[in-house]
């Protein structure tokens, strides 16, 4: 539960400019973490990503095509202010005769442009009417800066640098119908490399484990869609909620509000719906409340239903991430566990859920073993800080 960097360029250079450019960007490297803009591609990127002139326009005008948009790991179309703000962008490039530049964690705008684009975004925000037009804003902008500042730099599939692309080493498994994930990211955590849910639509593919962005309408609307198809009685929140009590798997499957265990088995074309939270714990907290607010809205009452695991089995990724606690977990791994504890239950012992439990935790050990060589690699610790060794 809890980043996304990249090589922005619509320019091709020689190979041994690539090369001087690439060690150039090595430097840049260690001193900031990351650093890209137009004038800095690697000779990898050239040859292992589309072109950037394919990527900068489609064949109707826009910038970002839905074929590269899907590429990061949704079917939803494209988002309307996420396409909007990239069109003023890079209307602001020409006006200022200054290019785009990326750098930093979250890919973010940086040098002349950056300050410029800065004033008028802040004025934009300002001027919105009410809180639900500035979370859309905020959300837009955010995935919009990720997806430009991403390109040629981030594998569309893993999210993670091309060079350390781990998608040849994931396992694709058919989820089990009777459940449907549905990864409701924040946008900080959007194409952030050491994001885990990411994990779940590589190896259950996008229709089994979906992503929502948090703030993104078109992504909501559909998520929300499907919530009100299967009923709040098969919605549930993996998240203990403080002011509520969370039940467990077990009291979630046998509650009088839910079918039986039976028919739960059966009824594949109405699974059970899970929302993990894919965001910092302050921020999964803020998407916690929009669910809430979502649910007056469908269901007429606020509360929305929410299980909580009986035990966290440490996540591979405590070995290299950070965690406020143990029994806090990231999100490849909660789902992990809450496959584990269905599977646990007689009635669905026989389904092979504990298979799929295997695959996530395989998929988390490979992520884990790609961002542990980027830092070697990088010259960064691979051990975690003092402050978090529980």
């Amino acid at each position: 539960m809890l980043s996304g960097v990249g090589v922005f360029s619509f320019t091709k250079c020689s190979p041994s400019l690539a090369f001087l450019t690439f060690k150039s960007k090595i430097k840049m490297d260690c001193k900031l973490g990351f650093a890209r803009g137009l004038e800095v591609v690697s000779e990898s990127s050239l040859s292992s990503s589309p072109s950037k002139e394919d990527l900068r326009v489609d064949s109707n005008g826009d910038i970002i095509s839905l074929e590269e948009w899907q590429g990061w790991g949704t079917s939803s179309p494209r988002p309307a202010m996420v396409m909007e703000i990239v069109e003023e962008m890079k209307n602001l490039e020409k006006d200022l005769d200054t290019p785009m530049s990326f750098g930093g964690m979250g890919a973010k705008l940086q040098g002349n442009f950056k300050v410029q684009e800065d004033k008028k975004h802040r004025a934009t925000y300002k001027a919105l009417g009410d809180s639900e037009q500035k979370q859309q804003f905020f959300s837009s902008r955010q995935v919009a800066c990720r997806v430009l500042g991403s390109r040629g730099y981030l594998c569309q599939k893993c999210w993670l640098a091309q060079e350390d692309c781990m998608c040849s080493k994931i396992k694709p498994s058919s989820l089990w119908p009777g459940i449907r994930f549905w990864l409701y990211m924040h946008p900080k955590d959007f194409l952030r490399q050491n994001n885990t849910g990411k994990v779940l639509w590589q190896i259950f593919g996008v229709e089994a484990a979906t992503l929502c962005i948090f703030g993104i309408p078109e992504q909501e609307k559909i998520m929300w869609d499907a919530f009100k198809l299967a009923g709040k009685r098969r919605v549930w929140c993996l998240y203990p909620d403080k002011n509520a009590s969370a039940k467990s798997v077990k009291d979630v499957l046998f509650s009088s509000a839910s079918k039986s265990l039976e028919e739960q088995k059966t009824a594949v074309d109405a699974p059970l719906h899970f929302v993990l939270l894919d965001g910092t714990w302050s921020n999964s907290a803020a998407m916690f409340s929009r669910l809430k607010e979502h649910a007056k809205l469908a269901w007429g009452e606020e509360d929305f239903p929410c299980i909580s695991l009986s035990e966290l089995g440490e996540s591979p990724m405590h070995k290299l991430r950070p965690q406020p606690s143990w029994d806090r977990t990231c999100t490849a791994a909660a789902a992990l566990g809450l496959l584990s504890e269905l599977h646990l239950l007689p009635e669905f012992s026989s389904i092979g859920l504990d298979k799929h439990a295997e695959a996530v935790e395989d998929g988390l050990e490979t992520l884990l073993k790609a961002l542990t060589g980027r830092r070697l690699r990088m010259g960064r610790s691979i051990t975690r800080a003092e402050k978090y060794k529980l």
